[in-house]
């Protein structure tokens, strides 16, 4: 039987859609993590050379002068001695104008105890927002949500997380999710549900038993093959 291609009788072919101009592509983990030049705060900042070989903590909030911003901008720089302990820098981000950065910052020192001791980024022309896909347009199409990116020395996409405006972070997990990305970074081991820094850790299965004796002489408790549990290693 004679096959006649479709375009030849007229039938449309379907077309691939294509990305819509600037639309952002969603960073993945192990992605490298977009440099930028951006006013802040705390002066220009060109974000690798601000970022050193440290790690980096990047985050958006929605809007300044707005109730739960307040209270997550406040919390974090009361505990930013935990993130500096653990060689690891904070920079803000929203939409606003830098000039209601500063002036919000009175707001929060005065309801949450500490101002900001970290710069914020203004980013009022959305260049790295668009760069970090931080507007969800399903959500709202021209505010940032609360996204936090976790950043290597190597300049790699460690963690992502993402709240809806509605939802304040909880940055007490951000530092322990930050102790075992360090951690397992260094050695061969992976973290439990709910494992906190000085905890029991697990090995992974790809080191086998006899590669693990000289990774992990103290030994491990054995509780299925693929299952072998060792005290924290750099303690």
């Amino acid at each position: 039987m004679l096959r006649i291609p479709t375009k030849m009788v007229g039938i449309q072919q379907p077309i691939p859609e294509q990305p819509q101009r600037g639309t952002a592509m969603a960073l993945r983990l192990g992605d490298d993590a977009p440099n930028f030049t951006a006013e802040t705060t705390e002066g220009t900042i060109d974000f690798y050379d601000w970022k050193g070989d440290s790690w980096a903590v990047l985050f958006s909030h929605p809007k300044d002068f707005t109730p739960v911003c307040t209270t997550e901008l406040g919390y974090l720089a009361s505990i930013k001695p935990e993130f500096d302990k653990r060689n690891v820098k904070i920079i803000g981000l929203s939409v606003d104008e830098l000039g209601n950065h500063t002036a919000w910052a009175d707001d929060i020192r005065e309801t949450q105890g500490t101002a900001p001791n970290y710069p914020i980024i203004a980013d009022s022309d959305r260049t790295v927002s668009d760069l970090y896909d931080m507007i969800h347009p399903n959500a709202n199409d021209t505010l940032t949500v609360r996204s936090v990116f976790v950043i290597g020395p190597d300049n790699k996409v460690k963690l992502t997380l993402t709240y809806p405006a509605s939802t304040g972070r909880n940055f007490d997990e951000l530092l322990r999710v930050i102790d075992s990305l360090q951690l397992t970074a260094g050695y061969k081991v992976a973290t439990p549900v709910n494992w906190k820094d000085g905890e029991d850790v697990i090995i992974v299965p790809a080191l086998s038993d006899e590669e693990a004796k000289e990774a992990f002489p103290g030994g491990w408790e054995t509780k299925k093959p693929y299952l072998r549990v060792t005290a924290q290693p750099n303690r």
